[in-house]
């Protein structure tokens, strides 16, 4: 472990050193850390399953998630729960999503037929929800309209909230014992977990927020001590769920959201400099570092999984859920909507994997007894999330370029063309990107004084 911690140490302050001149060159810190990961994979490859197999992985990699879950939560572009176009993202969220999910574990009965349905659902909560960690400069692309980015910014920020519950109630029916599990029996036993994180999510996240707003009417607290407590507010919730036997990845998402709407902070974006926008730095900041962090154990996830051999039916299975099984379903859902053909288009394929199906991926890993189920579980986590950074990460501009033509031209502040900060840039771009939240405020400032 302290070898692992050295490695990862080391990766971060040197990536952190040249940043800028990398970023200019399009290369993130995802890539650089799954890089990191399968060269220290290569030359630990016997000790590889028993770090990510081992209980503190697991517990991190929930702590990761339970934050991950109430940053996203946070971020409400326009005030509202789905965004400055509620309509869409309801679209995509609402029918494309449990489309893919169902689309998914149907293509994973034709194509891996030993494996029971429970396993396929488990994948497919695994596979489908999107990230914008490995192409984060796809939510400040201009090529992109403004309500194509803002769509897949909501959707990538509330998709793994929406599919925790099912990724819970999916484990508990594959069973992590001898015990096998009817799908009443497992539902009875998912949803008071999730009712039980509906209200304390909803009262820890407002509770905390009202109080916060109390104390800085009256003036009791710093600046230092408003980061500190809005970074441990998604810990209390999901610590305090999880004590009471409820989903603490739900308490969490909905601490979030009630947060959000008592505490009445301003939404964080890019280039804009709002009161109380340096709240949620550290949160901000500590999040990036342990994404970072699943990053660097992705790369040792390929390396194990890839070291047993290819498995054709599971390629093709990974390369579905990136391609049609994404696309068709948000064809579908936004049938009769205002979007055009090509935009719908937009949304579709440009979705990528990252952070969240790591996260679940590990968890199912560590969950799951060892053998097929526990193996197929990682080896659809890696093979999706590899090929999202490839397809994503590598041919996100290709892919925006071919759909919308050349960017539009250069034009001056309040211009029609100028890309103004939109409600579109949140969290997920800043996922993998520790620099980004840090330097908000500052890009507004230097900004202004241009």
């Amino acid at each position: 472990m302290i070898s692992v911690l050295i490695v990862i140490t080391t990766v971060v302050a040197g990536w952190s050193l040249i940043a800028g001149r990398l970023e200019r060159r399009h290369v993130r810190a995802p890539l650089v850390l799954v890089l990191a990961g399968v060269i220290t994979g290569v030359f630990t490859h016997s000790h590889i399953a028993v770090t990510l197999n081992s209980e503190v992985a697991q517990h991190v990699a929930e702590v990761i998630l339970a934050v991950l879950l109430f940053v996203d939560a946070t971020e409400l572009p326009g005030g509202r729960l789905f965004g400055n176009d509620p309509g869409s993202a309801a679209r995509a969220l609402l029918v494309a999503l449990p489309l893919s999910l169902v689309t998914m574990v149907l293509l994973g009965t034709l194509l891996l037929p030993g494996l029971p349905v429970a396993l396929l659902l488990l994948v497919a909560c695994i596979v489908v929800p999107t990230d914008f960690a490995p192409a984060e400069t796809l939510v400040r692309d201009r090529r992109i309209p403004a309500r194509v980015r803002s769509v897949l910014n909501v959707e990538g920020g509330y998709n793994d909230g929406i599919v925790s519950p099912l990724f819970l109630f999916a484990l508990i029916l594959v069973g992590t014992d001898s015990v096998t599990r009817t799908p009443m029996q497992a539902l009875g036993t998912a949803v008071p977990f999730a009712l039980k994180a509906l209200l304390a999510g909803f009262v820890l996240g407002a509770l905390v927020a009202w109080l916060i707003n109390m104390a800085d009417r009256a003036e009791w607290m710093t600046e230092q001590s408003r980061r500190i407590v809005v970074l441990v507010t998604p810990l209390l919730a999901y610590t305090v769920t999880t004590a009471t036997d409820g989903n603490g990845f739900v308490a969490s998402f909905v601490c979030g959201i009630a947060f959000r709407y008592v505490r009445q902070a301003p939404v964080r974006r890019r280039g804009a400099s709002a009161p109380h926008a340096s709240d949620f730095q550290l949160i901000e900041d500590t999040t990036s570092m342990m994404t970072m962090c699943m990053w660097f154990f992705f790369g040792n996830a390929v390396v194990l999984a890839l070291g047993e051999g290819i498995d054709w039916p599971a390629v093709v299975l990974c390369l579905a859920a990136l391609t049609v099984v994404r696309v068709l379903p948000i064809m579908f859902a936004f049938l009769g909507s205002t979007f055009t053909w090509r935009e719908r288009l937009m949304v579709g394929a440009l979705g990528p994997r990252g952070t969240t199906s790591i996260v679940f991926g590990l968890l199912a890993f560590n969950a799951l007894p060892d053998g097929r189920y526990a193996d197929t579980a990682l080896y659809a986590m890696t093979l999706t999330v590899l090929g999202s950074v490839l397809l994503h990460g590598g041919g996100s501009v290709v892919i925006a370029r071919s759909l919308t033509g050349p960017p539009p031209p250069a034009a001056g502040p309040g211009s029609p063309g100028t890309d103004e900060p939109d409600s579109s840039t949140t969290a997920e771009a800043r996922k993998g990107d520790p620099l980004r939240a840090g330097q908000t405020v500052q890009a507004g400032t230097e900004q202004k004084a241009e």
